[in-house]
């Protein structure tokens, strides 16, 4: 067998044979370039139609991208046949190993896009001599086929959160279906307006089928929801609400009270470095922690109430009966605003207009972890690539990243 059969036989050019081949070095670099000429053949297929002809119309010279050969660049200098289709005119002939109107070849761009999804776009046009834009399209191309338009014939749950795009609070919200853990949509903004497109492509009758949607207190998302599927209940999430309770009872309670303790500096300094502590699961603590927790509980009361009716407030997403968890809300309530709490108190009325929400997880025993978990691979995706201009290509890799689980 000939060195021409040998690069015929690994190069796996369909339809074609090896003509001749030559390396030569350029910006020192090893390139070797291979010349591919047409095979005969009674039929061939055209590109458009797909259906077998005889009739070449014209040959036409073509220079494309192969992987490399060992550690040269691989140029193929193509001599495609133009044929004459009956159905469609002059066309070129369907290649398995080149579409249409690339100078790349087929298996080239899939494995810029395999090296795609765990570089960044710029390491992958390093690697194998190509322009960013040409990875960023063939990836994006690619990512288009992959995942494709989703089907939303059978969604009855949804999730539905926020995500940061960039900083200076510019804002994405992704729709997910929690129980196959699949990125339905994604959409610039957290406002009704940014949602509305969602629902569209729902229609009338999917947003009829919607029974339940789990999200935070974002009135913007529940006042859409209730626009469109009415009968849907909205389950407000445990991860959220303590967040809230946190950010605007216990954090407001550490400032004022190390406030009022500010002609004592060593009690002040103990209650203004206790953030994290106060904020933290009681199961979390840390036995060298513990002691230093309970100290500062003991010597202050407002600190210990808030505390303590956050531990309780947890305890509202472990029933399953509506009657018991209202029964605890009431009970809950009154201790708050029997507190004296000024920020407590304000916490508490507020909590109480989204009450039907808490108790939805009654008969709805969602939460938005499974979105907690795809925010976090987002800022991953994210600082892989430094950061995304094009909000659509974004998207595409986080659909990509979240296809569903089969089934």
């Amino acid at each position: 067998m000939s060195i021409l059969d040998v690069i015929a036989v690994a190069g796996g050019w369909e339809g074609y044979r090896v003509a001749t081949t030559r390396t030569v070095e350029m910006n020192g670099e090893r390139r070797i370039e291979v010349e591919l000429a047409p095979q005969k053949a009674t039929d061939l297929i055209c590109e458009g139609c797909r259906q077998a002809t005889n009739q070449v119309h014209e040959t036409t010279k073509r220079i494309v991208r192969d992987l490399p050969i060992l550690d040269a660049q691989t140029w193929l200098i193509v001599h495609r046949r133009r044929l004459m289709c009956p159905r469609c005119g002059p066309t070129v002939e369907h290649l398995s190993w080149l579409d249409k109107y690339s100078r790349l070849t087929r298996r080239l761009a899939e494995s810029v896009t395999r090296l795609c999804g765990v570089l960044p776009v710029k390491h992958v046009a390093a690697f194998f001599h190509l322009s960013w834009d040409q990875v960023k399209q063939i990836d994006k191309r690619s990512l288009k086929q992959k995942v494709g338009t989703v089907d939303l014939s059978a969604v009855e749950v949804i999730g539905m959160d926020e995500f940061a795009l960039h900083k200076g609070h510019r804002y994405a919200t992704v729709i997910v279906e929690p129980y196959r853990k699949e990125v339905l949509w994604i959409g610039q903004g957290r406002s009704r307006k940014s949602i509305r497109p969602f629902f569209d492509l729902l229609g009338p009758e999917g947003c009829k089928r919607l029974r339940a949607v789990v999200m935070d207190m974002n009135a913007s998302y529940e006042e859409e929801i209730k626009l469109h599927s009415p009968q849907a209940d909205v389950v407000y999430d445990l991860f959220h609400v303590v967040a809230k309770f946190g950010r605007e009872v216990i954090d407001r309670v550490r400032v004022d009270e190390a406030n009022r303790l500010r002609h004592d500096k060593k009690a002040r300094k103990v209650v203004k470095t206790s953030r994290w502590l106060l904020l933290r699961n009681s199961k979390n603590v840390k036995d060298g922690d513990m002691l230093r927790l309970q100290e500062l509980l003991e010597a202050n009361r407002n600190l210990m109430t808030v505390y303590v009716l956050k531990d309780d407030l947890k305890q509202l997403w472990r029933f399953t009966s509506e009657e018991e968890a209202s029964v605890f809300w009431d009970h809950w309530y009154r201790r708050a605003m029997e507190s004296g709490i000024a920020p407590l108190i304000t916490f508490a009325r507020r909590l109480k207009g989204y009450l039907h929400g808490i108790l939805n997880h009654c008969r709805w025993p969602l939460h938005t972890g499974i979105l907690e978990g795809i925010n976090n691979r987002i800022k991953v995706i994210k600082r892989m690539a430094y950061g995304f201009r094009d909000h659509q290509y974004f998207f595409l890799k986080i659909r990509a990243a979240f296809p569903g689980i089969p089934g």
